[in-house]
């Protein structure tokens, strides 16, 4: 179909929408942190729109694209980046803008639109990587250097790194305890409040800073123990830590213990693993899939 014949469907949907009333278009979804991907489901009422089935499927795929955009939005904008800020904090402070939004929102993955089971909706899919978003993010070009230690300890050469964080966990300065929530760019802390790992440490060639990951991946069948998605990330090696605490205005950031960290800084094989996020992290599985906040 020409992109002329395109606008003049999308043209003749807005006035029978004059005539019928505002179109009855929404989104639902869920942002799933253990695969990176936000899967969104935009629903039209056709009858609100004045069309119907046969011939009005392609001018209701026609309105539910030019709508998309708009109604994906505000789900990608309430994105957890780090423990006290959303993509629209970045956004208001002029560290993003819209239009880089709105370019991450047209890199979603849409597979051919189906019928609702009442026959009275069309309903159009589409999947949208995280990761991606994370990329486009970083923004410096070499890793900051991780720390490093007076006072190495011998420690393995590990391939990878895994943090237990599925139980509640104390707040940092606080008596309360929290579930830890995934984020973007989450950092790592240990005992004293040293910063061992942020967003600046990783390759930007990588993009992505932790995978998320549920306890039966790490209590899979095999002399490994891990599941084939969490060795793909981490070896059939990784040090294996558990959290004593988390931080943040949001409890996003694992807190390990002063020990556990020197088995990492102490040697520039364990150091790497952070710079090339071969590094997962264990919460709780409710906390792996979130409703997507959009527009109706």
């Amino acid at each position: 179909m020409s992109k002329l014949k395109i606008k003049l469907g999308i043209f003749l949907i807005f006035l029978a929408a004059a005539a019928f009333g505002q179109p009855k278009i929404g989104i639902s979804g869920t942002v799933e942190w253990d695969k990176l991907e936000i899967n969104a489901v935009v629903s039209l009422d056709m009858a609100s729109a004045g069309l119907k089935l046969p011939n009005g499927r392609v001018q209701s795929e026609a309105l539910i694209a030019s709508e998309y955009v708009r109604l994906i939005r505000p789900g990608i904008l309430n994105l957890q980046v780090d423990s006290s800020s959303i993509i629209a904090d970045l956004v208001n402070r002029g560290e993003w803008n819209s239009y880089e939004v709105e370019n991450i929102a047209l890199q979603g993955r849409s597979v051919p639109s189906a019928l609702s089971p009442d026959f009275t909706s069309l309903l159009a899919f589409y999947t949208l990587d995280i990761d991606g978003i994370s990329t486009a993010l970083i923004r410096h070009r070499r890793p900051a250097e991780i720390p490093r230690t007076l006072n190495p300890v011998a420690a393995p050469a590990y391939t990878g790194i895994i943090i237990i964080a599925s139980e509640p966990l104390t707040i940092h300065g606080m008596k309360s305890t929290a579930l830890v929530r995934p984020c973007l760019f989450p950092k790592i802390w240990d005992a004293g409040m040293k910063l061992i790992y942020e967003r600046n440490m990783l390759n930007p060639d990588v993009g992505t800073m932790v995978r998320y990951f549920t306890q039966q991946d790490i209590f899979a069948s095999g002399p490994s123990g891990l599941s084939p998605a969490i060795t793909a990330v981490v070896g059939s090696r990784p040090l294996r830590i558990f959290a004593r605490g988390v931080f943040g205005i949001n409890p996003t950031d694992p807190i390990i213990s002063s020990d556990d960290a020197l088995q990492i800084i102490s040697s520039e094989e364990n150091r790497a693993l952070l710079r090339e996020g071969r590094v997962a992290l264990i919460i709780d599985e409710t906390m792996l899939k979130t409703p997507l906040s959009g527009e109706k």
